[in-house]
């Protein structure tokens, strides 16, 4: 109800009611109308283009502004002129500048990367000790990657029933279902025990999901439970900014990272859009704790209590890890200038030699992120994209439909895992590369959510990422442009009307 394009129709019904009222009323004043209407869009245009804005994101506000010259200039002023929003997104950042750096970060390794892949470092030198948050890599950590929801369920419960000290939950959708009943009934025990459990869900993902007071009806439990962001019935630039993130820390030592939500078709107990692919990876080690910071920033800006010191979370333990490789847990923000989820994606496509390889939900992209997978294509990288076959949302995948159809043209493969949906937010390039999270291909994950991802460097769970892509791919439909263009008429002109406003869903 808080995507923009609904806000549009809206205001564009509001605006058809007030023109009649005008003309009915106030013939004699249409001539000032007029003026004051055209001031106010040329205002708001001018404003539009000299912002720093993508160029797709700019094409899209203007639109709508042009065409509601009242409600259109008067929404965009409104959007921009947000006090409560620039105050807490200050909040959000001090607090994650004041967190992040105190992750630890080992020398060594960042030595150990500058040596072995000089031409990766970028991606660590543009996360780490930046001017707003300061992510750190490591090298001392076990990665298990998940190539399906419910086999990282089961690990999961194992995980949380191992728990000593603290147990934090942070995720976009929890729902009233038999798998996050299976993992409260573990909380429920732990905070029994003693243990420090902290449950946080987001208020508009979790909207039908779970009771308005479910915090209260968990804290009975001994569980400290928030809803981020509730929903409230009033039009607010924050209610545009979601918790996406999925997160399980189990006392700074096991973190589990990716793309499924606590709720039963993401393990496929329920199948509203066929067989539900979805990914996960299992951090033990040292990486584990920077999950944990990231809990904690996020758990300290939705409250005025006293700053917490991450380092009363950090375990003190001596793990040896047995694999190799490197890994960088990291998050994004709406509220900086990093935009540290796109750079990620776009580092490893810019960079890959071989072959880069993409699923996603939701292909939903800016003009800079669709000329980097046109350009790798065309100086002969393997480009390969996999979108689900069964959409979860019709608006998403008719706009997902025109954009395929313009990377196909230009060499991009792009896929349609044909059993259902396809959940998983992978990225994984050359065997050597990749990264599992929660950030999709489209304009809320890049621009407008809170997210998280672990980017992972050599070791074995690249393989795996790798694997799993081509087996996946083995169940998938090439898409042509021959398919896109055989849709009915309907449908061809819908997705062209759509893809005006992507950016905006």
């Amino acid at each position: 109800m808080f995507s923009q394009a609904f806000i549009v129709i809206l205001l564009m019904l509001l605006q058809l009611l007030l023109i009649i009222s005008v003309i009915t009323f106030f013939r004699e004043a249409l001539v000032f109308l007029d003026i004051f209407l055209f001031l106010l869009t040329m205002a708001a245009v001018v404003s539009l283009i000299n912002s720093d804005r993508d160029p797709t994101y700019k094409l899209a506000w203007t639109v709508p502004i042009m065409l509601l010259p009242l409600f259109g200039g008067l929404f965009y002023f409104y959007i921009q002129g947000q006090t409560v929003t620039r105050r807490f997104f200050q909040r959000v950042k001090d607090i994650d500048k004041f967190f992040t750096e105190r992750i630890p970060q080992p020398d060594k390794v960042l030595e150990a990367i500058r040596d072995n892949y000089p031409y990766r470092y970028s991606t660590v030198s543009y996360t780490n000790r930046n001017e707003y948050v300061s992510y750190s890599v490591f090298s001392n950590t076990d990665v298990k990657y998940y190539s399906l929801g419910e086999d990282c369920w089961r690990d999961m419960l194992e995980a949380l029933e191992s728990a000593e000290k603290y147990i934090f939950i942070e995720y976009f959708i929890i729902g009233i279902s038999e798998m996050w009943g299976t993992i409260l009934d573990v909380l429920k025990r732990k905070a029994a025990e003693g243990v420090d459990v902290r449950v946080m869900y987001d208020g508009v993902g979790s909207l039908l999901k779970v009771p308005f007071k479910y915090p209260s009806e968990l804290g009975r439990y001994g569980i400290k439970c928030k809803t981020f962001m509730p929903f409230v019935p009033f039009l607010s630039t924050l209610q545009n900014n979601r918790d996406h993130r999925k997160i399980t820390v189990i006392d700074g030592k096991v973190a589990f990272n990716g793309g499924i939500n606590l709720d039963d078709e993401y393990v496929n107990l329920t199948s509203p859009y066929g067989h539900w692919k979805d990914t996960a990876v299992r951090l033990t080690g040292d990486a584990a704790y920077s999950f944990a910071v990231i809990f904690l920033q996020m758990w300290q800006a939705t409250e005025r209590t006293d700053r917490i010191d991450p380092a009363d979370f950090r375990p003190n333990w001596d793990y040896k890890a047995e694999s190799g490789g490197y890994v960088m847990p990291y998050a994004d923000a709406p509220n900086d200038d990093y935009q540290i989820g796109e750079f990620v994606y776009m580092d490893i496509i810019n960079k890959a030699r071989n072959y880069v390889h993409i699923t996603t939900p939701y292909l939903i992209l800016d003009n800079s992120m669709k000329m980097a997978l046109i350009n790798a294509a065309r100086s002969g990288v393997d480009v390969k994209l996999i979108i689900p076959g069964v959409a979860d949302h019709w608006y998403a995948y008719y706009v997902a439909m025109e954009y395929a159809r313009e990377l196909i043209k230009k060499g991009v493969e792009v896929y349609e895992y044909t059993p259902g949906f396809i959940h998983a937010k992978n990225f994984v390039s050359d065997e050597e590369v990749a990264v599992v999270g929660s950030i999709n291909l489209d304009f809320r994950s890049l621009y407008l959510h809170f997210e998280c991802a672990t980017w992972m460097l050599g070791g074995p769970a690249v393989a795996d990422v790798s694997k799993d892509f081509d087996e996946t791919l083995s169940k998938c439909h090439r898409l042509t442009v021959e398919d896109i263009d055989a849709r009915p008429l309907r449908k061809r002109l819908m997705s062209a009307v759509l893809r005006i406003f992507a950016p905006l869903m």
